[in-house]
């Protein structure tokens, strides 16, 4: 189990869902206040956003690898730093981001990009750190981090297992002891066929630590499949509206969505339960409405048990069906009437 401001996240506790609302503000301080207002009433519990520049993440070049080129990018034909200036979250803006969660009670965080960004939000006390998919491999910025002894969340996207031992080892050693690595696939949108939920127990059982999801796949149902399989914290981009547009907009949940991810991720955390056979304490009311073999017809004493005058119906405070075969060819001892279970003290 792992506290953050008295918020337990553990597997004995309800699905921790964070809001991530990365590029949604679309430069507006007041829509990023409104996301936060709107990630509370839907019943999140964290708020996280990124922190960066565009000077800390690239360079201010147009051309070769620092123009997107692929088709499949929601992002093609853009330039990195421009696509960076546009979507990252003025720094100016992080303690009244931070400030309105406080208010509503959400755990407000970020995932920084480089040492300048973690010093920023040591100055602002986040009480957690996330480090995104693409800087899985910075193992200098994950040392830094980690030594801040706060839980560190790192996304597993693309990393190769060679690389997941180098991250979880570095960030161990560096002083965090507490640890979520979030299964995640770094395409925008995600598609349900590469999602891969099947290696969060993996990675449980390989590293020891908590297991959640960052998803990019459109709606709820690849997250929900994601607790079934033990994962303890979820992660989805989170807007007002797709409608409005905005470099995350197109993998974005709504608030609508939003709701019905953390009711739903809650049923089915509490679906899980144990291994459990027989009937539940829940259960012990329903036995009398199973089957069982009841006298369907008035009947004398010495008269042949048949498929006339005996049948497996409901209730069950008859034999069990499975002695129907038994039963049949045999006497009653004694006159039995219409609606009584057969017991064996009414048999020769």
């Amino acid at each position: 189990m792992i506290n953050v401001q008295e918020c337990n996240i553990g597997s004995e506790y309800e699905p921790f869902v964070i809001a991530e609302m990365s590029g949604n503000h679309n430069q507006s301080l007041s829509r990023a206040l409104e996301i936060v207002d709107e990630a509370a009433s839907a019943g999140a519990h964290a708020l996280k956003i990124q922190t960066y520049t565009a000077e800390t993440m690239t360079i201010d070049l147009s051309d070769n690898e620092f123009l997107i080129r692929d088709p499949q990018s929601l992002w093609t034909g853009q330039a990195l730093f421009d696509l960076y200036k546009t979507a990252h979250t003025p720094w100016e803006w992080h303690e009244p981001i931070f400030d309105r969660a406080a208010q509503h009670g959400l755990i407000g965080f970020s995932t920084p990009f480089d040492e300048s960004a973690v010093d920023y939000l040591e100055e602002l006390k986040v009480p957690m750190y996330k480090i995104a998919s693409f800087e899985n491999t910075d193992l200098p910025l994950i040392k830094y981090v980690a030594s801040t002894g706060k839980p560190l969340i790192i996304s597993t996207g693309m990393a190769t297992l060679d690389e997941l031992e180098e991250m979880v080892a570095t960030a161990r050693e560096a002083g965090c002891n507490d640890l979520i690595l979030l299964k995640c696939t770094s395409t925008y949108p995600a598609s349900p066929l590469n999602t891969n939920v099947a290696t969060i127990p993996d990675l449980q059982k390989r590293f020891g630590c908590q297991v959640g999801i960052s998803d990019h796949t459109l709606g709820i149902g690849v997250a929900l499949g994601a607790v079934a399989l033990g994962a303890t914290v979820i992660e989805k981009h989170f807007t007002l509206r797709r409608a409005d547009g905005g470099v995350d907009s197109a993998f974005s949940i709504e608030p609508t969505e939003l709701r019905q991810l953390i009711v739903e991720s809650k049923r089915v955390w509490q679906s899980i339960g144990s291994i459990s056979h027989g009937p539940t304490d829940a259960e012990m009311n329903s036995l009398i409405h199973r089957r069982s073999i009841y006298v369907i017809e008035d009947v004398m004493m010495g008269e042949v048990i048949s498929n006339v005058n005996v049948r497996r119906i409901r209730p069950g405070l008859g034999l069990p069906p499975k002695h129907f075969d038994d039963v049949l060819g045999r006497r009653f001892t004694k006159n039995v009437s219409r609606g009584t279970p057969l017991a064996w003290d009414l048999i020769e």
